[in-house]
């Protein structure tokens, strides 16, 4: 083998390895580095290692997205810094030769902000992702005294090509109305709602009333067999949470095999039991 093709070679090994994180042997914080910073820098490989939660459509045969969770619970400090490596994931990803949309999460009150709006729309301008991959995770209604300006915020979000996806639904006719005037692309039904029996089948019914609206359902927290029966029978678009995969590695993401997630999640549905005659 030529020192070209051992080269090749290796870089090819190296490109295809999953994400590990480099530090001091001695583990000791880096000379003029904060102690604040250097726990962000311990923590970084973490979310890198399951960070992104798969999503599937509702018979777990084809991926449909990722949400980004790390924003879930992100301080102000770390908003901007993790949308970023949410953008550069789904640029990963896309680079990669998947187009896998991701769904970025952010407090109301960082949409109703100028100052962020701005940073995200030049991360989203710099990124030259393609309109479609790019969602936002809008977690509840504002507050009126903020409401002109978050409204505002998700307009500009959706002038530069950005899905809009509201995160928790809960079925309210606030919500309900909110949601058909925006014209927004996702909800998000946590699946605890249908076992407590706190959200009415009528309300998904209304949501799905018109064969033209944008909107997709997703439901959240499966965990149950009883869940999938569930967003089967009520024909939920999509579905993600611990039963149907855990939150994997960006890396991880891209070798996901959908027909064997759904021949897995398949294999949990209860099947027919041949009669006693022997027929199937």
């Amino acid at each position: 083998m030529s020192p070209k093709s051992r080269l090749y070679t290796l870089v090819k090994a190296w490109k295809n390895k999953p994400f590990q994180e480099v530090r001091d042997a001695c583990g000791a914080p880096w000379l003029g580095m904060s102690s604040q910073a250097f726990e962000e820098h311990q923590s970084w490989s973490k979310r890198q290692a399951i960070s992104h939660e798969p999503i599937f459509n509702c018979k777990g045969t084809k991926l449909t997205g990722s949400l980004f969770r790390p924003l879930l619970t992100a301080s102000d400090m770390q908003l901007l810094r993790l949308f970023m490596e949410g953008l550069d994931s789904i640029s990963y990803w896309y680079r990669s030769g998947r187009f896998i949309p991701g769904i970025l999460p952010m407090p109301t009150h960082a949409i109703a902000s100028s100052g962020y709006i701005d940073a995200m729309s030049d991360l989203i301008l710099n990124s030259r992702l393609p309109v479609g991959l790019i969602a936002l995770g809008i977690p509840s209604l504002p507050e009126p005294d903020i409401a002109d300006a978050y409204k505002e915020g998700v307009l500009r979000m959706r002038r530069l090509g950005v899905l809009l996806h509201f995160m928790n639904f809960t079925g309210t006719v606030e919500q309900l109305h909110w949601i058909n005037e925006m014209q927004i692309e996702g909800i998000h039904i946590d699946m605890g709602q249908f076992r407590d029996e706190a959200l009415s089948k009528n309300v998904i019914a209304q949501l799905k009333q018109s064969p033209f609206s944008p909107t997709q359902i997703y439901a959240s927290n499966i965990n149950l067999v009883k869940d999938l029966e569930n967003i089967s029978a009520m024909q939920i678009d999509h579905g993600y949470g611990g039963l149907m995969l855990s939150p994997v590695s960006r890396h991880q993401m891209l070798h996901i095999n959908d027909s064997r997630i759904a021949k897995a999640i398949f294999s949990l549905h209860p099947h027919p039991q041949p009669n006693q005659n022997g027929d199937q």
